[in-house]
Formats: structure tokens, C-alpha cells, sequence
């Protein structure tokens, strides 16, 4: 091997290397902009996590919404211990009219 295919094979080895570094500062810059700009367009998500509750470190209840639906899920040990169960959500708040102040009363 001479001198000129050794200095052509580092050449080449630090413009690939010169290449990643650049493509991972590229990807760290615009990383998931610009993937999401690439990638197609969704329908609407029918499923939804709407609340979490962690009740201990094996067990947690999930509230999840399907097709405006909400089912409650009581999730353990990488399975489903209860079947889902159907809850209705909370009723939107009612606009509450002002009290009216109290009199004094008059002492006698």
C-alpha cells in the first residue's frame, strides 16, 4: 500500500465521519420538525388517555375515551384486572347566579 491510497482511505474516512456529524447536528436542530413535516397526515385519533391515577407501584386506574365514550380500566401487573366499565363525564360546569347579601338584622 503507498502513500497515495493510505492518504485517499483517511480522506475518505473523515469525510464519512465528517457527514454523520453533520447529519446528527442537523437532526438535533430540526429533528422532529422536519420529520413531521415528511410524514402523512393522520385521521382524527378515536382513542384517548384522558386521565391517569398511579394507586401503588404495580397497579394504576386509566379513564380512556373511545369514540366519546369513556371507560374506566384498573391496569396491574401487565394486565387488565377488571373488565372496562363505561362512566359518564363530569357535567359541564353550570354558571352559579351570585347570592344575594343578607340584611343585618336589627337588634332590639
Amino acid at each position: 500500500m503507498d502513500l497515495a491510497s493510505f492518504a485517499r482511505a483517511v480522506f475518505a474516512l473523515a469525510i464519512t465521519i465528517g457527514l454523520i456529524g453533520l447529519a446528527g447536528v442537523a437532526m438535533r436542530r430540526f429533528g422532529p420538525e422536519a420529520m413531521a413535516r415528511f410524514a402523512s397526515t393522520r385521521a382524527e385519533r378515536r382513542l384517548a388517555v384522558v386521565e391517569t391515577l398511579v394507586l401503588d407501584p404495580s397497579r394504576r386506574l386509566l379513564i380512556v375515551s373511545c369514540d366519546g365514550e369513556e371507560r374506566l380500566l384498573l391496569l396491574g401487573e401487565g394486565q387488565v384486572l377488571n373488565p372496562p366499565s363505561t362512566i359518564s363525564p363530569p357535567a359541564a360546569a353550570r354558571p352559579t347566579a351570585p347570592r344575594k347579601a343578607r340584611k343585618p338584622k336589627a337588634q332590639a
